[in-house]
């Protein structure tokens, strides 16, 4: 397929035989998309593969859906990759069994849906597929000069389930949040089904991604959000003042207490009470926050009076509860009351699509504020910010990019000036990143993950597997899905070794 500058192709192409689904599927792509890609996509269909194979030439889709059955199953995927390389493929099947899921993304397919699909998940997936087409199309025909490509890269991401398509560069992306890969969209739909529930949330993630910010938007979503929001962090405060914060004093109660005190348990009456870092609360004071758990009902100190109170608990920890619990130092009893809708917010290695989106966004309101030129990036300063770890997550790159503009004058920030320490760590994690994009299967990506050859370090089973995990998950853009069919396992099985790995080291920290 002859793809020219002038006129980049968005179109799609269903192959689905069954008239029912075929009308189902159109339906879902074509109503939700938004005007302005309505008036610049167009959606055929065909029946069989001979149809698509005749279409191809003639509407030059960027994206297949394609029903395995209506195109012969494997060898349809391969010949619709073949008259169309470029494409995007995602393949629909009834039979959801792994070994077809595994034998589709081999034979080229970009993701694997199995039928019935919702109309979330759908929509979903051909967004992502039209954005990765689209990144692709640019890079290819970046250095031709034309001034119809010159406009099609102004344009703004294709997102089919937003209501418009303006990118959302300047606010956050979501409740908060900012960062478009497929980990944080997974975030995204968590934090949508289960804000409205009044069960406990538990939360967690290694500190400086975001889990405060995950907690407020738990309440911008719920029933509770014109009522109050109150965050204590209990590792900021003394454990001699931590009851009273919590559950309030009485004038007089001790050396101090010149007035009643109401605690953060009542002042969240009606709304939201979280409780950061609560891995590092007292065990004394744990036991009262089980009772309070099980009555709603708070006593203030010096007082014998019971008030009740209706407040929904958020809570989160950068440590693994599990091994806390395990280790007495968290009750099991509270551990269980509290974690009822668990939350895992992803670190920013996870998100590598995000750490540029996020970098620039940093710059521009840093730069705006201390009155620097700063407009970009080199294209060596990006290879160290996609490159660098970031234990520190998106406070660790929001401070870099803090500092590096406030020392420094000019209108793209250079490698050079960004800190030592960032440009050395990325030289090591540079060569896995750039030999994890390169692969092209699951042979590959263990291949590249594990240990470099002639390296005398052999280190545990289990972070040699972490790394090849999130090797994949980097190069399906957090996509756990493809990334399981690529690994040939269940992706419930991703999910259940990042639970492992959390008990082992006491966060999610990359061997890679």
């Amino acid at each position: 397929m002859q793809q020219t500058a002038q006129e980049p192709p968005y179109s799609i192409l269903l192959i689905e035989r069954d008239d029912g689904q075929k009308r189902v599927i159109g339906t879902l792509v074509r109503d939700h998309m938004p005007l302005h890609l309505k008036r610049t996509v167009k959606l055929d269909t065909v029946c069989d593969l001979e149809a698509a194979l005749n279409q191809v030439n003639l509407a030059r889709p960027c994206l297949f859906l394609a029903d395995m059955e209506s195109v012969g199953g494997i060898e349809g995927v391969k010949a619709l990759k073949s008259a169309a390389p470029d494409a995007k493929l995602i393949s629909l099947s009834g039979q959801g069994a792994l070994s077809s899921a595994i034998d589709a993304m081999r034979a080229g397919a970009w993701d694997f849906l199995i039928k019935p699909v919702g109309k979330s998940t759908l929509q979903k997936r051909v967004s992502e597929a039209f954005i990765a087409y689209r990144k692709d199309y640019r890079q290819t025909h970046a250095s031709i000069p034309s001034q119809a490509l010159r406009i099609a890269a102004a344009e703004k991401p294709i997102d089919i389930t937003a209501d418009t398509g303006s990118e959302q560069n300047d606010v956050p992306a979501f409740e908060g949040f900012f960062g478009r890969s497929g980990c944080m969209s997974e975030l995204y739909r968590q934090i949508e089904r289960v804000a409205p529930s009044a069960a406990a949330v538990f939360i967690t993630g290694e500190s400086g991604t975001g889990k405060e910010v995950c907690a407020e938007a738990l309440h911008a979503r719920s029933g509770r959000k014109n009522k109050p929001f109150v965050a204590l962090n209990c590792s900021a405060i003394p454990k001699d003042l931590m009851e009273s914060e919590l559950f309030g004093h009485c004038k007089g109660a001790f050396t101090g207490a010149v007035a009643d005190h109401p605690g953060a348990a009542e002042q969240a009456d009606g709304g939201t009470l979280f409780l950061d870092e609560i891995g590092d609360m007292d065990m004394a004071l744990q036991a009262k926050l089980l009772r309070f758990l099980q009555t709603g009902a708070v006593r203030r100190i010096g007082d014998i009076r019971l008030r009740q109170v209706d407040v929904r608990i958020v809570c989160a920890t950068h440590h693994d509860p599990h091994k806390a619990v395990a280790e007495k130092r968290f009750r099991e009893d509270l551990f269980y009351r509290l974690h009822v809708l668990p939350i895992f917010v992803p670190p920013l290695r996870q998100r590598n699509d995000d750490i540029l989106l996020l970098a620039n966004r940093f710059l521009r309101r840093y730069a705006r504020e201390e009155g620097r030129a700063f407009k970009t990036f080199s294209a060596q300063a990006e290879a160290c910010l996609r490159h660098y770890h970031w234990p520190g997550n998106v406070r660790e790159l929001q401070n870099v990019v803090r500092h590096t503009i406030v020392m420094n004058d000019g209108s793209a920030i250079e490698s050079g000036m960004l800190p030592a320490s960032l440009k050395s760590s990325s030289v090591e994690t540079e060569d896995l990143a750039v030999r994890a994009a390169r692969s092209h299967g699951a042979t590959d990506m263990i291949l590249t993950s594990g240990a470099r050859p002639g390296s005398p370090d052999c280190r545990p089973f289990w972070q040699q597997e972490q790394s090849i995990i999130e090797t994949a998950l980097m190069r399906y853009g957090g996509n756990i899905s493809r990334a399981a069919a690529a690994l040939e396992i269940s992706p419930s099985t991703i999910y259940r070794k990042r639970q492992s790995w959390m008990s082992k080291d006491g966060s999610h920290i990359s061997a890679a």
